[in-house]
């Protein structure tokens, strides 16, 4: 099994943030999980990894060669895949993974779980989708989620499909006991 995480390339303003992403790491390693990234030495992204490793565990980063170029890759990986452009990263990432979890980050990282979540919405895959809020940094997110929910521009069905817990231990339990429910497929055009 292998876990493709989200998270910021910056450390943030609370020394929890990093330590949540270590601990996650970590704890991905011992349970025999491995972690799939966007491949970066810096930040949340680099805490991940670093934990994974220190823990002997199988890392495997995807990055674009831009972002090589600027020296942001990690090199101390099993399995550093570099590739032309954040769409192939992107999409490697979730063939790969078996589920999804966003740690705290900004627009990059919210918009990754969010397209994931939004593809388990549609019926394109069933792989549990999830915000680790460390530190309560999601709490914001998880109030308007909720909100929208209310104001039916989103089945609860769906907000339930997003998994929001607040420690690694928590959040690795609820995705081992992740039942999907029952989406609509949607009809693939492209196959017509």
């Amino acid at each position: 099994m292998r876990i493709c995480v989200y998270a910021g390339s910056n450390p943030g303003a609370n020394p929890a943030y990093g330590d949540a992403a270590e601990r996650f790491g970590r704890l991905l390693a011992e349970r025999g999980i491995g972690l799939v990234y966007g491949g970066g030495r810096t930040g949340l992204m680099g805490r991940v990894a670093d934990g994974a490793l220190a823990a002997g565990g199988t890392v495997t980063g995807i990055i674009p060669q831009f972002l090589m170029d600027k020296e942001v890759g990690h090199l101390g990986l099993q399995d550093l895949r570099v590739v032309g452009s954040m769409h192939e990263r992107k999409a490697l990432m979730a063939e790969l993974a078996d589920g999804f979890v966003a740690l705290p980050g900004g627009i990059g990282t919210l918009e990754e779980i969010f397209e994931v979540w939004t593809w388990a919405q549609l019926g394109r895959h069933d792989k549990p989708c999830g915000l680790l809020n460390a530190a309560g940094f999601y709490d914001g997110l998880v109030g308007f989620l909720d909100h929208a929910a209310g104001e039916r521009f989103m089945q609860a069905k769906h907000r339930g499909m997003l998994i929001v817990e607040d420690s690694a231990e928590t959040m690795l339990d609820a995705i081992a006991a992740y039942r999907p429910p029952v989406v609509e497929k949607w009809l693939d055009k492209s196959r017509t």
